[in-house]
């Protein structure tokens, strides 16, 4: 049996070139899938397995969270303007999908903290607790989505053709909240007072960007928000084409979908240069 040696030198991983860095974050995954699927399997079932209710919270949370809009909307408190279908599917399914954006982007700024504990105790490449986030945040969602569809159904909306196109149309919005996500995850624990101000921000997405209202509003200053948000294309893409069968602006959805693309590439690469200083912060 032949033994390898591996020799470690300063900076080594700042010193690798920018593509030789992503084939190594891609066969770090590769090789460690068998792990990826047992870390899976193992915080999927345990996050449910204590609580009395279980993963029927999967289909109660969401159902819970949409009954405060569609209130404010029966009272003329809000006013969403024409969505086209009935407000408690479409609030629903915008909501959800601006849900798995948030998942995304919170699925990668914990991914150190997710596994802090074997980060100290095992050396294994940690691209792996990434990809394990970002499979329960997708498993989760596939679960939410069927009940989504249900619901549209039972409000007389049948979903477009396009509905075989969603898996693709979400990618940019992952790609996006990834990117967020590993660049929230270095800061948080380097500057935790400015992960403050990142998750404040991103708490006031929500409200410019098209989930609970039409992106046609009267407001002048709202709708220049909203034009030059980048979440009005990627949320609006996958939830325009299940219900409408259309894309509007798909040339700025496109734009935008290669901007986080890019984005995710650079901060990956910025999360594996950086993480074995962010790990000695955490010790």
């Amino acid at each position: 049996m032949t033994e390898r040696t591996i020799i470690y030198q300063p900076n080594q991983r700042l010193r690798q070139g920018w593509i030789a860095t992503w084939r190594q974050l891609f066969k770090n995954i590769t090789n460690t899938r068998e792990l990826i699927w047992q870390l899976f399997r193992r915080d999927f079932f345990m996050s449910y397995k204590r609580s009395f209710v279980g993963i029927g919270w999967i289909f109660i949370s969401p159902i819970i969270g949409i009954i405060s809009w569609v209130f404010y909307n029966a009272t003329g408190v809000l006013t969403p303007g024409d969505v086209g279908i009935p407000y408690p599917a479409y609030v629903l399914l915008s909501s959800t999908i601006f849900g798995l954006w948030g998942g995304f982007q919170g699925a990668a700024a914990g991914t150190l903290g997710a596994g802090a504990g074997f980060i100290m105790q095992v050396n294994y490449p940690h691209d792996a607790l990434l990809v394990k986030q970002i499979m329960l945040q997708l498993a989760n969602f596939l679960i939410t989505f069927a009940l989504n569809i249900a619901i549209l159904l039972f409000f007389g909306v049948t979903p477009s053709w396009m509905i075989i196109l969603f898996p693709l149309l979400i990618l940019p919005m992952m790609f996006l909240g990834m990117s967020v996500g590993l660049i929230i995850c270095i800061v948080s624990i380097v500057a935790p007072d400015i992960q403050r101000v990142i998750n404040f921000i991103l708490g006031l997405l929500m409200y410019v960007t098209p989930v609970i209202y039409s992106p046609n509003v009267d407001n002048d200053f709202l709708r220049k928000i909203i034009k030059y948000n980048p979440l009005t294309y990627l949320i609006g893409a996958p939830r325009d084409a299940l219900i409408y069968g259309k894309i509007d602006n798909i040339e700025l959805f496109l734009i935008f979908s290669l901007i986080s693309f890019l984005l995710f590439l650079f901060s990956w690469r910025i999360f594996y240069v950086t993480e074995q200083k962010v790990i000695e912060k955490m010790i």
